[in-house]
């Protein structure tokens, strides 16, 4: 292979495609005359629709093929969002670049009303994670909270249909695909909190594998993965479970100072355990939250779900 070529492995959704393609484009901005091609794959995560992602195995499920192109040689980086990323990496990859974060609140969306707050009793509103469901049911234990899956696409075609009074997705899933417009209100943290590292773009290598990290970690963006690495040091200290309703948001204060700020919720009735922290060090940070939300009752909680 020339050593000018990168192959990306990227799921074929039109979201996941885009990523990969503004990966690509960032790699032939920052390296002249580098080539880059897309290896477009399915997952089982892709491929499954009928059952909920905490059913079949959780959002990990988007990673497996993509890391057998890397592990094979089919591929020389792996392009994810990085909340679909389990919280424990296989040792024989890396992240060796997070890019800039865009915006990380969810959004409401519906046709016919312009808030979570407005929607009427007993309204149907869809989404496929836990976490917004433990949310949306402590805030409004008065909906119908529904199973949702399908791209971007296919779930707003749904809403459209009339199978939802509402969905919520990803602001900046939404604003990618160009559905800007589709945002009724943002539902931000810190009092709705997103899943650790949403809307941040990850990208995967093997471990080691010089040539392919050279060039790749010029997208890095520090603040980001500062961020991003205490979300995701409270996911793994608590077990690094992608069907876990955890929610976790970093923020970085004027002083410079890191806060954490973590939830641990029930998808079915709506409880919801909070906890915040700041520091200097994301790891011990997002360790310290986690201990605070299991003073709170985080290990029953979690026992209650095995």
């Amino acid at each position: 292979m020339p050593a000018s070529l990168l192959r990306i492995a990227t799921r074929k959704s039109p979201l996941a495609l885009w990523q990969a393609e503004h990966v690509a484009g960032r790699l032939r901005e920052t390296h002249a005359r580098l080539a880059v091609e897309l290896l477009p794959l399915s997952t089982r995560g892709d491929e499954v629709l009928d059952r909920s992602l905490a059913a079949i195995g959780g959002k990990g499920l988007f990673l497996k093929e993509l890391e057998i192109a890397l592990a094979d040689g089919r591929a020389d980086l792996a392009v994810h969002s990085l909340k679909d990323v389990p919280a424990h990496l296989d040792p024989q990859f890396e992240l060796a670049a997070i890019l800039a974060r865009a915006d990380c609140a969810d959004a409401f969306v519906s046709n016919d009303c312009a808030s979570l707050d407005a929607l009427p009793r007993g309204a149907r509103v869809g989404t496929s994670s836990l976490r917004r469901a433990a949310q949306l049911r402590a805030r409004r234990p008065d909906l119908e909270v529904a199973d949702l899956r399908g791209n971007v696409g296919t779930r707003l075609a749904k809403l459209d249909r009339g199978d939802y009074a509402a969905i919520i997705l990803a602001v900046a899933g939404l604003q990618r695909m160009g559905f800007d417009a589709r945002i009724r209100s943002r539902l931000a943290p810190p009092e709705w909190l997103p899943a650790p590292g949403q809307a941040a773009i990850a990208v995967e290598t093997r471990s080691g594998d010089a040539r392919v990290i050279e060039r790749v970690k010029a997208l890095d963006d520090a603040a980001t993965r500062c961020n991003v690495a205490a979300e995701r040091a409270l996911n793994a200290e608590l077990g690094g479970d992608c069907t876990m309703p955890l929610g976790a948001w970093c923020e970085t204060r004027a002083n410079g100072t890191l806060r954490l700020h973590g939830l641990l919720g029930d998808a079915h009735d709506g409880r919801l355990l909070r906890a915040e922290a700041d520091g200097d060090a994301p790891a011990a940070l997002g360790r310290e939250v986690a201990r605070l939300l299991r003073e709170g009752g985080a290990d029953a909680l979690l026992a209650e779900r095995a």
